[in-house]
Formats: C-alpha cells, structure tokens, sequence
C-alpha cells in the first residue's frame, strides 16, 4: 500500500539555535527545515503530536501547508533524535512532485513466529528491518510484511511482496532474517580442534628421527 500524504499546517520561525529549538520542543512543536524545488530553505516548526502520528503510520510524504498559504507535498529527508535516540528533535523535508522517483528506505513488518526457530540449537536472526527502495513518491509502500511462520532457512528481499513499480535497491538474495542451528556449529569447531591434535605427534616422532639418524 502506499503512501498517503497527511495534512499538516507548520508555522515559519525566524529564530534558530538549540535555546529556540528547546523551547519549542517545551511548547509541544519541533524545529523543521524545508529544502528544494530552487527557493532558499524555509525554517518552520512543527506540532510534534501530529508528526509522529505520521511518521508512526509510516507516512513518508507529508502536505505541507505554510502559515495556511501553501500546499507542497514534501518527503521527510532526514529525522535527528536525542542523544538517547528515543525522542525526535529535527526534521528535514523536501518539495517533491508525485511523479518524481526518490530513494527511500521502508520498514520490513516480520509476521507470526517462525516454526524452524523452535528446533534445537536455533537462532533467529533479524539482518535488516527495513530496506532501500526506488519508486515515484506516489508508489512509496508504508510498509513490507512477511508472514515467517513457515520459513525456511531464510527470507529474502527477493521474498517480500514488492510491487513492480517499486525497485530494490539491494540484490534480491539479501537476507531480511535467517536461522542459524548454533549445535553444528560447535560440533564442526570440535572435529577441528581434534585434527589439529592428532597431527601434532606426527611431527614430534619426525624430529626425534632426524635425530637418530645425526647420532649415527
């Protein structure tokens, strides 16, 4: 499903700097930046209630209006967050036109509990939750869920119900998750260590033998 563009109004700000921006972010709103389309970047601020609505029901495009005088439909860029990394501090947003292809990164949703996790010595492994795509800013998906319950040993990108208007910017043979049984891997370590045993008497009896033969 893709993208829809949700309605929020900001306000323009003529002060910048971490005392303005904290004062904001005391008053419910966020410090934001609009870029692109050839006008000079317009700094506004944002209610930060209705951003992260958005952003939570996976809004990439947003229609921004300006102080009620504008509409630009506008992809968010970049998010900075707190050094904690648990509170949004920032936005960055960019006039887009519906048609224009951007590169984006959209969340992978794993569904259900994989049956092949549950054998002995299994590990789950997430390797990436979310992945790059290229697409027109219209075909921009909120989301890719896969159902892992009947899993293999892997998913890939290749797996995931991309539409064909939406590339991968990655090879389809990456790995979203995999399973790895951690007992085979400890039993190989084990045949190791024991070969690795067993030819060093072999080199011990060679040297006592070159030594016989020097004392003859």
């Amino acid at each position: 499903m893709a993208t829809e563009a949700h309605n929020i109004t900001v306000e323009t700000r003529e002060k910048t700097g971490t005392r303005y921006a904290q004062r904001l972010r005391r008053d419910g709103r966020l410090p934001a930046v609009i870029y692109g389309k050839g006008a000079a970047p317009v700094h506004v601020s944002i209610e930060e209630k209705s951003v992260l609505n958005a952003l939570h029901e996976g809004a990439h495009v947003l229609s921004i209006s300006v102080d009620g005088k504008t509409d630009d439909k506008c992809l968010v860029k970049d998010l900075q967050f707190g050094w904690l990394g648990d509170n949004l501090i920032h936005l960055d947003l960019t006039r887009v036109d519906m048609n224009e292809i951007v590169t984006v990164n959209v969340p992978v949703t794993l569904i259900g509990t994989a049956k092949i996790a549950s054998a002995a010595g299994a590990v789950m492994e997430v390797v990436r939750r979310e992945i790059e795509v290229s697409c027109k800013v219209s075909d921009i998906p909120s989301e890719f869920s896969y159902d892992i319950t009947d899993m293999q040993e892997a998913v890939t990108i290749g797996d995931l119900p991309i539409p064909a208007n939406v590339k991968p910017v990655l090879e389809l043979e990456k790995h979203i998750c995999h399973v790895t049984l951690v007992h085979q891997e400890e039993a190989e370590g084990e045949e190791t260590e024991v070969a690795g045993d067993s030819a060093q008497p072999e080199v011990i009896t060679k040297a006592k033998e070159e030594e016989s033969d020097d004392d003859s």
